[in-house]
């Protein structure tokens, strides 16, 4: 089962995307740094968002620029795993990031990759990434560079 059929399931149920983001970060640990919520996850396409609390929040009272960056390359692998035909893979291979506004409250992030523009040989893909608080501003911006490249045959 893929990605995004395993999200249509769940997401159904009452706690069914909280399931999900579980999931998730028990694939991948550190993500569960942030208790991530997916509330949208489509082809190329992906919403995370998460509460500002205490063990996000940095010296001056605001998110934290790593829950930020987190937030962003979970947003960016689940965006980019869901563009890909199954015979490619990806991995994240830098990230360019710009931090306009003090992050306070809860933060929502969002991440689009055409999958029309995936190459079938091995190359860089970068996947815009936005961060917006509850009033809708821009708190971040990044651009999540993944490599894709084909699966080794078995």
């Amino acid at each position: 089962m893929n990605l995004l059929d395993l999200y249509a399931r769940l997401a159904r149920w009452p706690a069914g995307r909280w399931l999900f983001a579980r999931a998730v970060c028990v694939r991948a640990p550190y993500f569960a740094s942030i208790a991530p919520r997916i509330d949208r996850l489509e082809a190329g396409h992906c919403v995370v968002r998460f509460a500002h609390r205490r063990r996000v929040t940095n010296h001056i009272g605001t998110v934290h620029a790593i829950a930020l960056c987190n937030a962003a390359e979970l947003a960016a692998g689940l965006a980019t795993d869901t563009a890909l035909p199954p015979s490619m893979r990806w991995i994240p291979r830098g990230m360019q990031v710009e931090y306009l506004r003090k992050a306070v409250g809860t933060m929502t992030t969002v991440a689009r990759v055409d999958p029309t523009s995936i190459p079938t040989e091995a190359a860089d893909v970068p996947v815009l990434v936005e961060t917006r608080n509850r009033e809708g501003e821009t708190v971040f911006r990044a651009t999540v560079t993944m490599r894709v490249s084909p699966r080794p045959s078995r």
